[in-house]
């Protein structure tokens, strides 16, 4: 008794040839069915090639194109033909042309005279199985289906939706229960000659031929008939994609395909040289002698799908740029945005810096230039300090900052001088940003500046309103930042905890606390200054309440107050 092969082949001729040949080298009859669609030369060439080779059959020819009844007519046609040949023929797998046994062919034989009654077919109710595309899972067994889903997609898509509009609905015949599976098969003799030989074939025929991707469904539901026992699973190593298209596998997927332990994979890259080489040598010990277990390649799958699905957090590719509020990030790594502590300490950058080890640049976003560390005007990845080229795409501008000096956390500043209401919404929901906001403080350098008042007056109407609703977007519900909103009169009261929090934040952990504080600019006069804003008739709310007649941090006689003790 001996395994028969059904090979649906449509391309790649001379990789079918060299399958074929090592199927009836091991002993296997095959009957080889061609698509109507090749050339005749081309058909008579392959078959003049195979021609030595006596238990090889060829089957009536007929159209296969996808998702449509040409491909069930094709294995029926070779079926019958391997059933009415070969009486010795045990069990019936159906491969393709790109199929490869992983495992010598013995084995497989053995492994399937140890199991005489089983069929391996994959089977399962529409509500069982998640891999149906498209959004047609019963309803590809309710309406019909006349037109092709590739050639004819617009008419497809209409006839469908008229189907919905008027609600048809096909009635199933004898109560069978559809069931779905992959194409690829190996049943008992017993099974298949049954499901031929059905008095109600032709009523199952007529059914199926208007059923969506009836490969996927006919064998698998019939066989549920007559099947005396079914493993609901394939012989055949085949995975899809999130769009239900086929992986491919080439040359560097040698050692995944060995580990698989199936004995057939599909679809092999016809110039895999490496892959047809290794495994049809046949040699002995090649795989282990094992049951075959797709599942531990299934995480690496699961990973590839992942990646092309969602990409890498902080990465947009030129094939894969993501719409709106699905991106997988849009950042790769966490940073640090501070507001107003530039103008309330004096070089805050420079103490940062040395306080947590982390890189950290001036005001990114500023009207000139982006002000990188250290003055550089061209940073990692070739990120220039252009405005111009910064302000043509500012999300495209953080995310490559981020990405190109992953590994070490970038520090900036943001502040309402600042060209920021493109990227203000992007940072405020970004997971990795720590945004720690002084209000007000932007009125310090206006406080030592030496400028006319009528000036500042309008400098800083203007700067308080576009702190105003940046403020506004960063207590907005959507934010997901870890946001921190001081204003600078609570600030300046208690400055030491809130700047240890930052740095502990940022990871720079010392239990001694801070050895250094940065040096706070001297506010001496700053209440009254800004009183006489308000006499002017512009009224200063988001610094706090400062008190005119005595500042928080006016110099005292007495032996001043640190805010640090050592």
């Amino acid at each position: 008794m001996s395994v028969g092969i059904i090979m649906l082949v449509h391309t790649a001729f001379d990789r079918a040839e060299q399958v074929a040949r090592h199927w009836a080298a091991a002993g296997c009859p095959l009957v080889i069915h061609a698509d109507k669609s090749v050339p005749r030369d081309a058909y008579k060439a392959f078959t003049k090639a195979m021609s030595d080779l006596p238990d090889v059959r060829y089957s009536k020819r007929h159209r296969c194109e996808w998702g449509t009844w040409g491909l069930v007519a094709a294995t029926q046609s070779a079926a019958e033909l391997m059933l009415e040949e070969f009486p010795d023929v045990r069990h019936v797998c159906l491969a393709s042309g790109s199929c490869l046994p992983l495992r010598p062919v013995q084995e497989l034989k053995d492994y399937l005279a140890e199991r005489p009654h089983t069929d391996f077919i994959e089977s399962a109710t529409t509500a069982d199985v998640p891999w149906t595309i498209g959004g047609l899972d019963h309803e590809r067994f309710t309406l019909r289906f006349p037109f092709s889903w590739r050639k004819q997609r617009f008419l497809f898509d209409r006839y469908v939706a008229l189907q919905r509009r008027i609600g048809y609905k096909r009635r199933i015949p004898n109560g069978i229960v559809p069931h779905m599976g992959s194409q690829w098969w190996c049943l008992t003799r017993q099974t298949l000659s049954a499901i031929l030989s059905d008095p109600d074939r032709e009523v199952y025929d007529r059914y199926f031929k208007r059923v969506w991707i009836p490969d996927e469904s006919y064998f698998q539901t019939l066989s549920r008939q007559y099947s005396r026992q079914i493993e609901s699973r394939s012989l055949t190593l085949s995975k899809f994609d999130y769009q239900g298209k086929p992986h491919i596998f080439y040359d560097d997927h040698l050692q995944l395909l060995r580990r698989s332990d199936c004995f057939v994979a599909r679809k092999i890259w016809p110039f895999a040289n490496r892959l047809y080489d290794a495994f049809l040598s046949d040699k002995a010990g090649v795989m282990k002698r094992t049951e075959p277990n797709p599942g531990k390649i299934d995480r690496i799958f699961s990973k590839a799908v992942e990646r092309r699905t969602r990409g890498r957090p902080g990465l947009y590719m030129q094939s894969r740029f993501p719409v709106e509020g699905r991106e997988n990030g849009l950042t790769c790594a966490q940073y640090s945005v501070f507001e107003g502590f530039g103008d309330l300490f004096e070089n805050f950058e420079a103490w940062l810096a040395r306080a947590t080890g982390t890189r950290v640049h001036g005001h990114l976003f500023a009207p000139e230039r982006a002000e990188f560390a250290d003055g550089q005007s061209v940073v990692n990845g070739a990120l220039s300090d252009s405005a111009a080229l910064r302000d043509y795409n500012p999300r495209a501008f953080l995310t490559s900052l981020i990405w190109n000096t992953r590994g070490e956390r970038q520090c900036f500043q943001m502040g309402p001088r600042d060209r920021i209401k493109k990227i203000e919404w992007d940072i405020a929901k970004d997971p990795n940003a720590q945004i720690s906001v002084i209000t007000g403080a932007w009125a310090v350098p206006l406080f030592k500046s030496n400028r006319n008042f009528s000036e500042i007056r309008q400098e800083a109407a203007r700067l308080q309103r576009a702190e105003s609703k940046h403020l506004e977007v960063l207590r907005s519900q959507w934010a997901k930042a870890r946001i921190r909103i001081w204003t600078m009169a609570e600030f300046i009261e208690a400055p030491m905890e809130p700047l240890q929090t930052i740095i502990d934040e940022i990871g720079q952990q010392n239990l001694r606390g801070l050895a250094e504080v940065p040096k706070m600019a001297d506010l001496t006069g700053f209440g009254q200054f800004l009183q006489n804003l308000k006499n002017q008739g512009m009224h200063p709310y988001l610094m706090g309440d400062f008190p005119v007649a005595h500042d928080p941090h006016e110099p005292q006689h007495n032996k001043p107050k640190p805010y640090l003790v050592q």
